[in-house]
């Protein structure tokens, strides 16, 4: 199986693969990557080397010193490039694409619930796009973190939540993108999402005085534990900064 040339379409699915694979399991024994190669007809091994390139095109991993190869492709730019202008509408877009490749619906190719949307319709359609982008997100967000809460370690799926900093309903574009999410447990997310609790620019956690003022037997054995400490940081897709910056300044109650 010899191919050279990467068409637009399939570096969208390759992206989408690539945001949600933890990085230190790329690799020609990855299922994921195994299933992609035979979905569009290219080597275990082509796939395998196309995600590793898009982490040459990360600024967090070049400065850890991961990398592939370092010439690339263009078409790899392109969609990077792409999907970080507008990351709603790109995760969407991968996600259509990956399902005509498989021949499959977008909700069945996503695995996403439907059950109780009605069976057509704008509404239906809009409900069914932000279902497949929660999905995306909170894949992608799950495998930078190596599927482990960010502040405990925990790593029970059920008890994980990707949790946006800037929230949902605010940023339309940043909404997707897993620079905008931290993988947490269930109860420290609430914290975040109520602005009980921030992650400064450094990485390092705090606490609400709104906290602190709760019972202190709680606070002591749930909280107390983590603060001033920094979080694990994940293996791409670094919470940005910016992020952090508006959720210390708009949503934390200081």
């Amino acid at each position: 199986m010899i191919r050279n040339n990467w068409n637009h379409d399939e570096l969208i699915v390759a992206f989408n693969l690539y945001c949600k694979t933890p990085f230190s399991k790329i690799g020609l024994n990855n299922s994921g990557i195994q299933v992609l190669a035979k979905t569009i007809h290219r080597s275990v091994s082509a796939v395998a080397l196309k995600l590793t390139n898009f982490a040459r095109l990360d600024p967090f991993l070049q400065n850890r010193g991961l990398s592939g190869m370092s010439n690339g492709s263009k078409g790899e730019v392109k969609v990077w490039d792409e999907f970080n202008g507008n990351w709603d509408e790109l995760a969407f877009e991968s996600e259509r694409i990956l399902a005509k490749y498989k021949n499959k619906s977008i909700e069945k190719s996503a695995d996403i619930y439907t059950k109780d949307l009605l069976p057509e319709g704008k509404e239906r359609e809009a409900i069914i796009k932000r279902r497949v982008n929660q999905s995306f997100f909170r894949n992608s967000v799950l495998a930078s973190y190596n599927n482990k809460c960010c502040i405990t370690g925990i790593s029970i799926p059920e008890l994980l939540v990707a949790g946006h900093i800037i929230p949902w309903s605010i940023n339309l574009q940043q909404r997707t993108n897993p620079a905008n999410g931290l993988c947490l447990n269930a109860l420290h997310d609430k914290a975040f999402d109520k602005g009980l609790m921030t992650i400064n620019s450094d990485y390092t956690i705090r606490f609400s005085k709104n906290l602190l003022n709760k019972t202190k037997k709680d606070y002591d054995m749930h909280f107390h534990p983590y603060e001033g400490k920094s979080i694990s940081l994940p293996q791409k897709f670094y919470p940005q900064k910016e992020f952090l910056e508006f959720h210390n300044s708009n949503v934390f109650v200081k």
